[in-house]
């Protein structure tokens, strides 16, 4: 591994014109080949780190580290949060899907007390639970530097995530939040009005994630009222939640006021085709904010996705639209084979998830691959 590792840093250690050494990401993530990292093939455990830490500590080229997908437990973490204490240049820290627990977590919580120069940290897929989610919450309200904080997938809980919102009242940096998929065993969506509220007060984030919350259409039209007034939310996901039509109808009220919201992913809820009808009402008539609609898996038959369709061709401000999974029609494949295939294009292969096709005069749609 040392020989692995001095090989990765020399190629690392590049000099531009001016003879500076350039900002370099390291990755060294346990889940796939990295073409920048050829000698690398083995995933990382907390003895592997002893070498990397050392390494590190001598160097101030690299900017981020990505460790995901390795076996790196608390022991190992330990080691990371003495590095954090003492780095002046480490800007990203991905630590995904290892094996980190509260005392990992909490050695990343002590040591961003006096950290001055990380701007994101990347936790999810550990098991870390509520009580480490808290010690990240407390540590926010004394931190003046980190911009991205996504616990995708760490067992959070009610306990922990309300701290989060106290805490974010009072931050004044944190831009970017994920926290989908907590453990909620309550039906009555308290999170929903919590996070409302937050977003109603904080005007310094403009991309949240909350997804697997559980949200109904109660929740959601909580929510909305209470983020009616936001100036700032770019980015919102609500994505794998419970959500029906009129949840939804509540949503397309608050797109038809034209916030400045940019990103909507609904993916994976139920707005069916009255929802679908009330969303394309509002980005046809009365939004030009919106760039990227997400509405994969919700229940839409032909109308509705129709409909989607129709208002693409008066609102140009709506770049990127994601509908598989609904139940296409031969109209609403018609539809669809228009705005992907049609001269002019309106919408380009990278920007859906379904391009159009023709059998023997009868239009089809296949999938494309997305981000979402």
């Amino acid at each position: 591994m040392n020989t692995e590792f001095v090989h990765i840093l020399n190629q690392a250690s590049v000099k531009d014109k001016d003879g500076k050494v350039e900002d370099y990401v390291l990755y060294l993530n346990g889940n796939k080949r990295n073409e920048s990292n050829e000698m690398y093939r083995k995933k990382i455990t907390d003895n592997d780190l002893i070498p990397i830490i050392t390494a590190l500590k001598c160097n101030n080229f690299v900017v981020g580290i990505d460790l995901s997908y390795n076996n790196i437990n608390d022991k190992g973490v330990c080691l990371i949060a003495t590095y954090l204490q003492d780095t002046a240049t480490l800007q990203t820290l991905v630590l995904s899907y290892n094996d980190i627990h509260f005392e990992g977590v909490k050695s990343i919580a002590n040591a961003l007390q006096f950290n001055r120069s990380l701007l994101v940290l990347v936790l999810d897929g550990n098991k870390f639970g509520p009580e480490g989610g808290t010690e990240l919450a407390n540590v926010l309200q004394v931190n003046s530097t980190l911009e991205k904080l996504s616990l995708n997938n760490t067992d959070q809980n009610m306990t922990s995530l309300v701290n989060m919102t106290a805490a974010l009242h009072v931050n004044k940096v944190l831009k970017i939040l994920d926290v989908t998929r907590p453990l909620l065993f309550s039906q009555q969506e308290e999170l929903a009005i919590h996070f409302g509220n937050l977003l109603k007060n904080n005007s310094f984030l403009f991309e949240v994630h909350l997804g697997k919350h559980g949200i109904k259409d109660y929740g959601a039209e909580r929510f909305i009222d209470l983020i009616m007034e936001n100036k700032t939310l770019l980015h919102l996901d609500l994505s794998c939640n419970r959500i029906c039509r009129d949840g939804v109808k509540f949503i397309a009220n608050y797109l038809a006021t034209n916030p400045p919201l940019q990103v909507l992913n609904l993916a994976y809820n139920k707005a069916e085709d009255d929802g679908a009808i009330a969303l394309s009402e509002a980005i046809s008539v009365r939004n030009t904010s919106l760039v990227t609609l997400v509405i994969c898996h919700n229940s839409i038959l032909g109308e509705g996705l129709c409909s989607l369709a129709r208002s693409l061709r008066s609102n140009y401000t709506l770049k990127q639209l994601y509908i598989w999974g609904n139940q296409t029609d031969q109209a609403s494949c018609q539809a669809f084979l228009e705005l992907t295939c049609k001269s002019p294009t309106r919408l380009n292969e990278k920007d859906t998830d379904v391009m159009g096709y023709v059998v023997d005069g009868v239009p089809y749609l296949a999938k494309l691959s997305s981000p979402f």
